[in-house]
C-alpha cells in the first residue's frame, strides 16, 4: 500500500467542507476548485474540498457536442434533473444526495512534478485505506458500461461506486472523485442512459461517448453491505489521513481566506468563466 504520507509536504492541511449546494450556487464549486489549485501552486499548501450537489447531471465538454443536446436536456429535466457544464473535458456524471465530491489539492512544483498516474494513484489508494477489507477489495480499472469511463474508475467485484479526474494549474493539481454512498443508483443510471440515448440517437455508445449500461454501477454503502451515510464517509476519510500521517486538519483558514481580496477576485474570474460556458444550456 502507498505511503499517504508521501505526497502531504505542507503541514497544515487546510479541509473545505461546502456542504450540499442548491441549484443557484451550482457554479461556486467548480469555480472554488479552480481558485483553490491555483492558491495550493502558489503557496505551496495541500488543501481537501469536500461538495456535494442537489439533483444534477454535471456534463462535461465533450457531452455539448452530442447530435441533439437540446433533446438530451429535455431527458434529463424530464428526470427531474438540473443540469451544470463543468471547467473541464470528459463525460457527464451525476451529483445528488448521496454522492459525494471530493477534491484533493496538492502543491505540484516544477522540480517535482506529480504524474498523472501517481496523482490517480495516491487518490485510488487514500480510498483503499479507508473503505477496504480483506472481503472488499477496490480495484483501479475501467469500467467501459459505467457513465464517465476512465482507467481509474473505482469498483468492488467489477461494480463500479466512484470514478477519479484531474485538473491541474500551474504548480497545483486538483485530483477529484465522486463517491456514490447511498440513493438509487440504478436510478441515476436510466437517466444518463436516457440522456445519451435522447441527445445522440443512432449514434448512442459511438464516437467515444458511453453505452450506459445501469448494473454496473453500484453505491459503496451496497458493495459494503453496510449502511453508510455521506457525514460517516467524510470523518472516515479524514480519520485514515490522520491515523496514517502526521498531518493535522485546518478548518478555519478558507472561510477566512475566501473574504480576502485576492480569493474573491479569483472566484469571481472563475464564476465569470462558468458562466459564459453555461450559456451553452440557454436555447
Amino acid at each position: 500500500m502507498i505511503n499517504l504520507n508521501e505526497h502531504f509536504t505542507s503541514n497544515p492541511v487546510f479541509l473545505y467542507d461546502q456542504g450540499c449546494l442548491r441549484k443557484e450556487d451550482y457554479f461556486l464549486p467548480f469555480a472554488l476548485t479552480d481558485t483553490l489549485t491555483t492558491f495550493s501552486g502558489i503557496n505551496q499548501q495541500t488543501i481537501i474540498h469536500f461538495w456535494q450537489l442537489d439533483h444534477a447531471m454535471i456534463l462535461g465538454m465533450k457531452d455539448t457536442r452530442v447530435t441533439d443536446l437540446a433533446n438530451g436536456l429535455t431527458s434529463l429535466e424530464h428526470d427531474g434533473y438540473n443540469v451544470v457544464i463543468r471547467n473541464a473535458g470528459g463525460l457527464g456524471v451525476i451529483a445528488d444526495e448521496g454522492i459525494l465530491n471530493v477534491s484533493l489539492i496538492l502543491p505540484n512544483p516544477s522540480n517535482k512534478k506529480l504524474s498523472i498516474d501517481e496523482a490517480y494513484t495516491f487518490m485510488w489508494h487514500w480510498m483503499k485505506q479507508a473503505f477496504e477489507d480483506s472481503s472488499h477489495i477496490i480495484s483501479a480499472f475501467e469500467i467501459k458500461e459505467s457513465y464517465c469511463p476512465g482507467t481509474f474508475d473505482l469498483s468492488i467485484d467489477g461494480k463500479k461506486f466512484a470514478g477519479i479526474a484531474q485538473r491541474r494549474v500551474k504548480d497545483g493539481t486538483a485530483v477529484m472523485i465522486y463517491l456514490s454512498i447511498n440513493g438509487d443508483q440504478q436510478q441515476r443510471g436510466e437517466s444518463v442512459r436516457r440522456f445519451y440515448q435522447a441527445s445522440l440517437h443512432e449514434e448512442f455508445g459511438k464516437n467515444g461517448y458511453p453505452p450506459v449500461n445501469p448494473a454496473v454501477m453500484a453505491n459503496l454503502q451496497d458493495l459494503l453491505q453496510r449502511p453508510l451515510t455521506v457525514t460517516e464517509v467524510k470523518k472516515r476519510l479524514v480519520d485514515v489521513l490522520l491515523e496514517n500521517t502526521s498531518i493535522v486538519m485546518d478548518e478555519q483558514t478558507v472561510p477566512t481566506l475566501m473574504t480576502s481580496e485576492w480569493f474573491t477576485a479569483e472566484i469571481e474570474k472563475q464564476m465569470q468563466k462558468m458562466t459564459q460556458r453555461n450559456q451553452l444550456l440557454i436555447p
